[in-house]
């Protein structure tokens, strides 16, 4: 059947006869891989290479190189073999040109072909679901601009000033963009270029680069814009089944907008019977308040006035992962962690959730953490392995299946891959055309760690739903205080009454002899503790002439263990 090219030709009906997945797992239990399809795998059984060592990724030309979501599906057993259940794809739609990371889509009822067919991915979302661990498909989605799909007059560039709304000058292709009510002059806000990525009504009313951004107001035409994108985002959960979207450019949008598109998109996924469907987006912002406006049922209009819409579910945790926003108080996770900073901006970036959560657990459903993405723009040393040794990058990934949040790793960071530079060098290959090889290699040492690491997360609920606490320490084992400077053991707790797990990590490329403060109610003195990944054997709990509780932890440079 062909696919429709209206938004008001689209059958929304449940599929005659199609049970429809679900699943009693909540989204922070999961584990994500973010994958770019073009970069992961074309599906050609390659040899790949063997042994612990890390590999160097496939440079690309900054186009389409070959991968497709067939390549996937060949390699569920890889990322399953991780500890990953979730897989985030990057956008599958028909693109223009040579639009390789599929976020200048000009047809959004069809699967680009370079990347395969729709029956491709029906046939991805089947085989992930019907696997021994279930693993869930997340598509990435474009709601706040379209492609580059029209001209400004003449031809030129045109950028944002002082809100100027410009002419129209021509679509690029007669029969693009789909669906066909998208083909309408009204229905973008042709302000130009942004240049203010950060303020409005700029950062919202602009164009990112040349993808035109649409004019999702709060008025008959930003309803009738929302509700074509609704139509044609829920068409792909009607077709295939997929599990979740990750919504991009989210600040950019119009928090009311955001929230109608969520609400309706979850409530049409609860009409088929799928429970939980997730929608996270993309806030790329050092404020929580900007978060809250597009989270839940806190959703609100920058004017002040709610909305009467269930927003996002979560939001990409930019402020852990990220140094760009240049404040004291945002926590740059990639250089706490080789000991570039301090630890205080990560105890500060804890105690500002208190606000924002019933305790220190729940926040976790909020966030979704990670290291590494596909964007360079805030992150100028590349990827983390560039930066990091292997203990490092293995200690980053247990940071973030071991701490608040739904963790989430970029694809070939459990290779080691260290692209820096632009966006194209950060999406490095896992496949080589040229060298007939493939860089899918299991036997990889981080990606070793990084797996046993998840199989501890997915064996104890603490780590998946406890509260967090960074944990004091003491050289002398009588005076305790928060770690500072470079050279440390950062700790923390999960609580999850009454169980206790302690995670700790040395910084420092020096061994560590501290002593770190648990829970005295939990572990009575000459109780021990037990080591689950990192080390091996028990750790006596002993006590200071105080009544603090505490266990002495011996680390290797960069060692990281998890105890309990």
């Amino acid at each position: 059947m062909a696919d429709p090219t209206r938004a008001a030709e689209i059958d929304l009906a449940p599929i005659p006869g199609k049970t429809y997945f679900s699943i009693d797992r909540e989204w922070r239990e999961e584990f994500i891989y973010f994958l770019m399809v073009d970069r992961f795998s074309d599906g050609v059984d390659r040899p790949a290479p063997t042994g612990a060592g890390r590999s160097a990724g496939v440079d690309t030309p900054d186009a389409f190189y070959g991968g497709t979501i067939a390549g996937i599906r060949r390699n569920l057993d890889y990322i399953a073999g991780l500890g990953c259940t979730a897989i985030w794809l990057s956008p599958v739609f028909e693109n223009n040109q040579n639009s390789y990371h599929g976020y200048d889509i000009n047809n959004y009822l069809s699967i680009d072909p370079r990347f395969g067919t729709k029956q491709d991915l029906i046939d991805l979302v089947e085989d992930a679901h019907s696997r021994p661990v279930p693993i869930r498909i997340i598509l990435d989605v474009v709601i706040n601009h379209s492609g580059d799909n029209w001209s400004y007059p003449g031809g030129f560039r045109y950028f944002y000033s002082g809100n100027q709304q410009f002419g129209f000058g021509d679509f690029r292709r007669a029969d693009r963009p789909l669906p066909a009510e998208l083909r309408n002059p009204e229905w973008y806000h042709r302000r130009g270029e942004i240049g203010d990525f950060d303020n409005s009504p700029e950062n919202q009313f602009g164009d990112i680069l040349g993808l035109k951004d649409y004019a999702n107001d709060d008025d008959p035409v930003g309803s009738e814009v929302i509700n074509t994108l609704i139509r044609a985002h829920a068409y792909w959960i009607r077709e295939t089944d997929v599990d979740g979207f990750r919504v991009d450019a989210v600040k950019h949008m119009g928090e009311l907008a955001a929230a109608r598109f969520c609400s309706n998109i979850r409530e049409y996924a609860y009409g088929l019977g799928k429970r939980g469907f997730f929608l996270f987006g993309e806030v790329a912002t050092p404020s929580d308040d900007i978060y809250n406006r597009y989270i839940g049922q806190n959703t609100s209009q920058s004017d002040g006035n709610r909305t009467v819409f269930f927003g996002l579910d979560s939001v990409l945790d930019f402020r852990l992962a990220s140094g760009m926003f240049g404040d004291e108080n945002n926590a740059p996770l990639r250089d706490v962690l080789t000991g570039a900073r301090g630890p205080q901006t990560l105890f500060n970036r804890l105690e500002a959730q208190r606000d924002r959560a019933l305790n220190r657990g729940e926040i976790g459903r909020y966030l979704v953490t990670f290291i590494d993405n596909h964007d360079s723009f805030w992150q100028p040393g590349g990827r983390f392995p560039a930066i990091a040794d292997d203990d490092q990058v293995i200690a980053a990934a247990g940071f973030l299946l071991c701490a608040l949040g739904t963790p989430c790793l970029y694809y070939g960071d459990e290779q080691g891959l260290t692209g820096a530079g632009g966006d194209n060098q950060m999406r490095q290959a896992l496949f080589d055309t040229a060298g007939d090889r493939s860089l899918l290699n299991p036997q990889c040492r981080i990606y070793q760690e990084i797996a046993k690491i998840a199989a501890v997360m997915r064996s104890h609920q603490a780590l998946r739903f406890g509260r967090m606490y960074y944990r004091q320490i003491s050289g002398d084992g009588q005076n305790f205080g928060e770690p500072f400077g470079t050279t440390y053991t950062l700790a923390f707790a999960r609580l999850l009454y009454p169980q206790e797990v302690l995670v700790a990590y040395n910084v420092s490329d020096q061994p560590r002899h501290d002593c770190v403060v648990v829970d005295a109610a939990l572990h009575p003195e000459g109780s021990t503790m037990s080591f689950r990944y990192g080390a091996s054997g028990d750790t006596t709990v002993q006590k200071t002439n105080n009544g603090i509780h505490f266990v002495r932890l011996e680390l290797a440079p960069h060692q990281f263990v998890v105890l309990e």
